[in-house]
């Protein structure tokens, strides 16, 4: 199942569910986004679960729905931002299929941000500070199960994915080698 299942990490505002959506027609995978299946599920969205529920509410919904969907097979998950704070998260992720760490610059995810009120941890007098500050708690945990790091930033969706389909099939390559063997 793990070479099956392609799950994107990474920040706010990074871009896993553009590219995850554009991988899944590439690869023929469903596409999910772990976020989405919590606001379908609840039927509220996510910063009024925040309200409610405050972080610790909304992150045990994560980690439930996490270990759901990773369950599944030939999937493309985007995640939220946050979700490599759980242990058990990174377990489920690093387990049950190929992780990649989508990272830009604080910048990048600042102006990508900016656009949608939709965030609720940069609903702040600072966003951008906040934003450093969750890159330096968070970026060791995506590096600690990322298989690739790519880059986002100033690039196009379409330079992303194809990055990600040349690492897919060199990985398939070297599989392919190794059985061999």
């Amino acid at each position: 199942m793990k070479e099956h299942n392609i799950f994107l990490i990474g920040p706010m505002g990074v871009g896993k569910t553009t590219i995850g959506k554009q991988l899944s027609l590439c690869l023929s995978h469903s596409f999910k986004d772990s976020d989405k299946e919590i606001e379908d599920l609840t039927g509220v969205s996510i910063p009024l679960i925040f309200e409610l529920e405050g972080e610790a509410g909304f992150r045990r919904r994560e980690r439930e729905m996490l270990d759901q969907l990773t369950q599944l097979d030939h999937l493309i998950l985007a995640t939220g931002g946050g979700v490599v704070l759980d242990p058990d998260n990174r377990a489920y992720l690093s387990q049950r299929g190929i992780v990649i760490y989508l990272y830009a610059a604080a910048t990048h995810l600042l102006k990508r941000t900016s656009r949608t009120k939709n965030r609720p941890l940069l609903q702040i007098d600072n966003p951008q500070e906040k934003i450093k500050q969750l890159l330096r708690e968070r970026v060791p945990l995506y590096e600690s199960i990322a298989d690739v790091k790519v880059e986002t930033g100033r690039r196009t969706v379409k330079a992303v994915v194809k990055e990600i389909l040349r690492y897919l099939e060199t990985r398939r390559q070297q599989h392919i080698i190794r059985s061999a063997s």
